[in-house]
């Protein structure tokens, strides 16, 4: 297992089941490289881990994730190098939940948003509570949604329904999301959150793990040949508009709380 981790941690049952806990709560557990990079690590290595059956993604503090990280958004626009950096960890990050075999049930606390929701939605199992919500904003900082909100929300939700949130930013309040089928399971509290989604994996985690991986591959299939059509276009066109105007415009008007100016530069 991964030595040193930290924007994560890690902790196993005897159950055949690991926790993974984002643990920047200062930060909103945004993700930056070096989160990207260590989550996709930890779970490229659980996939070689007989011993785990299921696996719990949970975070700490107020927020799931708040997505992407500002710095790194600037850093990327005035780089080449930062810019293929950051859609290198992006893409790996993408596979590593691709490939996993064993199922991941998403434990959402509150807000995840951009890069946070794509994280959520990739995961086999999504438990929220109702105060949460999930929202890919992009296009509201201008930037395509790149980093596998194009997979994962028309597969979650369907083309159209897809459109409507991709193409605003629009959230969505966990009880909606779970009327939509996004959300798996709702429950009323953040607290309740991480015991639900413990319970999840604990039951799959008892099955037989020969079926229950082997039905995980056949559903990693799917998306993986969604995956092929759509991933690395998505990615290409993120990492234009990474280089725009628009960009440094949109993390700006967020910043000082008033409407973008967008001029498609």
């Amino acid at each position: 297992m991964t030595a040193s981790l930290e924007t994560l941690a890690l902790s196993t049952s005897g159950m055949g089941v690991c926790e993974i806990s984002l643990v920047r709560p200062k930060l909103l557990n945004r993700f930056d490289n070096q989160a990207q990079v260590e989550l996709a690590g930890t779970l490229e290595e659980l996939a070689k881990d007989d011993d785990v059956r299921a696996i719990v993604l949970g975070s700490t503090g107020k927020a799931f994730s708040a997505g992407g990280d500002f710095a790194l958004m600037r850093a990327a626009h005035d780089d080449a190098d930062a810019r293929r950096e950051t859609v290198d960890a992006g893409l790996r990050l993408l596979r590593s939940f691709i490939d996993l075999p064993q199922p991941i049930v998403a434990a959402v606390q509150g807000p995840a948003i951009g890069l946070g929701a794509t994280v959520a939605l990739m995961c086999d199992v999504v438990v929220a509570a109702r105060s949460a919500k999930l929202a890919d904003t992009h296009v509201k900082v201008g930037l395509v949604a790149g980093d596998g909100g194009c997979l994962v929300w028309p597969q979650a939700v369907g083309m159209q329904r897809a459109r409507r949130h991709l193409l605003t930013g629009d959230e969505l309040d966990a009880p909606t999301a779970y009327q939509l089928g996004i959300v798996t399971d709702l429950v009323d509290e953040p607290e309740d959150v991480l015991p639900c989604a413990r319970d999840i994996a604990q039951r799959i985690a008892a099955l037989a793990p020969l079926a229950v991986q082997g039905t995980k591959r056949a559903l990693n299939q799917v998306t993986s040949l969604r995956a092929a059509e759509v991933v690395q276009l998505a990615f290409d066109l993120e990492e234009h508009t990474l280089t725009s105007d628009d960009l440094l415009e949109g993390i700006a008007a967020f910043k000082e709380g008033r409407a973008a100016n967008f001029v498609g530069r």
